[in-house]
């Protein structure tokens, strides 16, 4: 596949993800600032008073009731290797503060290899749900290729600390461990992809480049025209506004709030399709089938909370930096950074990703039309972002 895209500007092209109709909007020409608008996002606590009294509207005798008669309090971890924990399965190696990591490696011995490569995986998966990419590239391009699970999924110990800036740190440390040098690239997916903001933030030093996919956005990022987060979150599914206003503001309640039968948790969970677009429903079935189905019980088999429940919560959370405020890791051009993002995405709307790329010049940024969450499952995709990220498109 082959995607046309210029540092800094909007520049569509489509030539390999199929096109079952057009886009139901034209955002590429849609001015996206308002000047009269305050230049701060809609959910703030301080400006979402109009969301408040949305939400109040639920009535709260129901959820009293369900807050006596369910747990908010989480079960603890059944972490692997301990005696109540799941057996240990996978290549781990430990960190600074005893916690394990476990990754699976791909592509041509790292002692050899050229280009190495840290892949961040998403929300509700693991390290097995790597970036598909060929075995002839990965050759052609001497590429080491290493997929880690987060803390709390899969067989990674769970970070009951965990922060905005752990994820980086964690992996500074896996790579120094596994002896990858001082420079290497980093790709992310979904929430793995706003994990990468966080790496550009505190370790840039280690970088060769970096490429975000469909990177989860934070609503309550500083430097937000209201309109731009407004339609952003306006895009959502009603229970995933639900989730996501409940991680930022009530983090204690979020364990409750998606284990509780009385209003929908969150779309990604339940497995809800209206969450995928045409183009997305076309390649899903490439995301699970019987490879998948041979692993997808490790994910959360150290419990809901450390995995899913603390992405929430940190990645809702409040951060101390927004995207708009890095600089360049790359001043001069000796990396780069790529951000990917379907414009038909309903599970991370494309318009925060849209806003960063238009502010930071030093971003190569690829909108696809008519593609949603999902087209990294795309054919070639995998190769196509790679290629691009190493300067061989």
């Amino acid at each position: 596949m082959t995607v046309a895209t210029r540092r800094g500007s909007l520049h569509f092209s489509n030539s390999s993800l199929k096109e079952e109709k057009p886009p139901r909007k034209n955002y590429a020409h849609k001015k996206m600032v308002d000047s009269k608008t305050k230049n701060k996002p809609l959910p703030s606590s301080s400006s979402s008073s109009g969301m408040f009294k949305r939400l109040a509207a639920v009535p709260l005798l129901v959820l009293l009731t369900g807050l006596i008669f369910e747990p908010i309090k989480p079960q603890p971890p059944k972490i692997c290797g301990t005696a109540n924990g799941p057996p240990v399965t996978s290549n781990r190696t430990k960190l600074n503060d005893g916690r394990h990591v476990a990754y699976v490696e791909f592509g041509v011995p790292r002692e050899k290899a050229k280009n190495k490569i840290i892949f961040i995986h998403g929300f509700d998966a693991c390290r097995y749900d790597t970036l598909k990419v060929s075995q002839e590239l990965l050759e052609e391009l001497s590429i080491y290729l290493v997929g880690f699970d987060r803390p709390g999924y899969g067989e990674s110990d769970p970070d009951p600390k965990k922060t905005v800036k752990s994820i980086a740190t964690d992996i500074e440390e896996m790579a120094d461990n596994l002896q990858l040098g001082p420079k290497f690239y980093v790709i992310g997916f979904s929430m793995g992809g706003e994990a990468v903001w966080s790496v550009l933030k505190y370790i840039p030093h280690r970088l060769a480049g970096a490429a975000l996919l469909g990177p989860v956005a934070n609503y309550w990022w500083s430097g937000f025209p209201a309109n731009v987060t407004e339609e952003a979150w306006n895009v959502q599914l009603p229970a995933d506004k639900w989730v996501v206003w409940v991680a930022h503001h009530f983090p204690w309640l979020t364990n409750w709030w998606n284990s509780q039968k009385y209003f929908p948790s969150s779309s990604v969970i339940t497995q809800d399709v209206r969450v995928f677009c045409p183009n997305d429903l076309q390649v899903l079935h490439k995301w699970g089938g019987p490879a998948r189905a041979a692993y997808v019980g490790q994910i959360v088999q150290q419990g809901n909370h450390e995995s899913l429940h603390r992405d929430m919560i940190v990645g809702f959370g409040s951060w101390d930096f927004s995207p708009l405020d890095l600089e360049n890791p790359f001043p001069n051009n000796e990396g780069s950074v790529h951000l990917w993002h379907g414009t038909e995405d309903l599970i991370v709307p494309v318009h925060m990703s849209r806003y960063i790329a238009q502010q930071h010049p030093w971003i190569t940024y690829h909108e696809l039309p008519t593609a949603g969450h999902m087209f990294i499952l795309g054919e070639g995709m995998g190769d196509t972002i790679v290629r691009s990220l190493l300067g061989q498109d």
